[in-house]
């Protein structure tokens, strides 16, 4: 038997489903190992009464950023709630209203900023209080569930693209962390969990047998997942973090940069598991949209022994010391785009850096004392999180 996600376990089980009136959480990613949609299984085998879209909609045909108002889906006629209107959305009590449980099946990269894990705990929160119960169809993490890495968000930056606290590299799959919100965060919905089978935690996604379908636009491969916890704090920049490139997150760069001079102070970092490729490349959209920037090409070379925040942390402060004078962090009103790739634009007038980082200490230059508070989140997240962990 292979790598089998909740919703391949309901193929042949019921888990206590059977006769209740579902709503189901998912997107282009909620599919079996035989790539049949969640959506499909579940209205063939269970009564579905409901859908429910984070961003990019459940079929993955809204824009990024986008909302819709509730609308028919086309395939099933199953209405469809957007919980993705750019501010955190929520379901309402008259969404839950003809529903007796709430599922979610979705997959998740693996990193605090990506906003499925926001749209969860948001959805947790509104099922206990209509006294609802959230059912999450857990799936692997791809990026393995070992590795713990960064700072543990503080409280003050909460937003959508930081909904609890934990670190950037959380090292758990929905389910656990649905376990860890529902009681380190008091959120006390009533919850199920319905596990994966034969997976086991150092395995990355392209181990698991199930092939990789993107988690959003510019996460197009795992190599992008794995640099995701590390370089997304490029968001909180004037630096191109690559998107409208076909690398997103693995290549950084700007206008200004000296792309030899930048690879060869990271190569001489001499950061485990990693090289740096001088990189140019003109972005078709959002920053530097036409231009051509230089920088770096993150590539990975050994995967097991990647440290991500830390590589990210060091990318930054090489860009930063190339060319202080046109560095410079995104102003509150230019928060993160684009949803579980960095976040919607929101964040209540709070620069995007410390939303990302979890604190303002990056901001503020104080990275060494940033890099030890990362040192106490980690340990500290690795005890915290043990008693929810479902998987050896």
């Amino acid at each position: 038997m292979g790598v089998l996600n909740g919703i391949d376990r309901l193929l042949t089980e019921d888990f206590g489903l059977k006769g209740k009136r579902l709503g189901l959480i998912t997107g282009p990613t909620g599919l079996s190992a035989g790539l049949v949609s969640s959506i499909d299984i579940l209205r063939e085998r269970f009564k579905l009464c409901a859908l429910f879209a984070p961003e990019h909609g459940v079929r993955g045909d809204l824009e990024a950023g986008g909302a819709a108002a509730p609308y028919q889906d086309p395939r099933t006629g199953l209405t469809v709630y957007s919980l993705y209107d750019g501010r955190g959305g929520r379901p309402t009590p008259a969404m839950l209203e003809n529903i007796d449980c709430l599922l979610i099946d979705i997959q998740d990269v693996g990193s605090r900023f990506y906003t499925f894990i926001s749209t969860m705990y948001n959805a947790m929160e509104e099922c206990a209080g209509a006294g609802k119960t959230f059912v999450v169809l857990d799936r692997f993490n791809p990026i393995n569930g070992l590795a713990v890495e960064g700072c543990i968000l503080e409280s003050r930056f909460k937003s959508f693209i930081g909904i609890g606290p934990i670190p950037q590299r959380h090292g758990m799959t929905m389910g656990e962390l649905a376990l860890f919100f529902n009681r380190g965060c008091g959120i006390g919905a009533e919850l199920q969990v319905i596990p994966l089978a034969g997976w086991k935690r150092e395995q990355f996604a392209d181990e698991t047998g199930h092939p990789w379908v993107n988690p959003s636009p510019n996460i197009p491969g795992l190599d992008a997942a794995l640099v995701f916890p590390g370089t997304c704090i490029f968001e909180g920049t004037n630096v191109s973090e690559g998107r409208g490139t076909t690398k997103p997150f693995e290549t950084i760069g700007a206008p200004w940069l000296d792309a030899e001079a930048l690879a060869e102070t990271l190569n001489g970092l001499g950061l485990p598991g990693f090289i740096f490729r001088p990189a140019y490349f003109k972005p078709w959209f959002s920053k530097f949209s036409g231009e051509l920037c230089r920088g770096v090409q993150v590539h990975i070379v050994d995967r097991r022994i990647i440290e991500p925040v830390k590589m990210g942390l060091c990318l930054l402060e090489a860009v930063q010391h190339q060319d202080p004078g046109r560095f410079d962090w995104r102003r509150p009103e230019g928060a993160p785009e684009g949803g579980p790739d960095g976040g919607p634009p929101e964040g209540g007038g709070r620069y995007a850096i410390d939303l990302l980082a979890g604190s303002d200490l990056l901001r503020l230059g104080k990275t060494a004392e940033y890099r030890t508070a990362c040192g106490e989140g980690e340990r500290a997240f690795v005890s915290a999180r043990q008693p929810y962990l479902l998987y050896g």
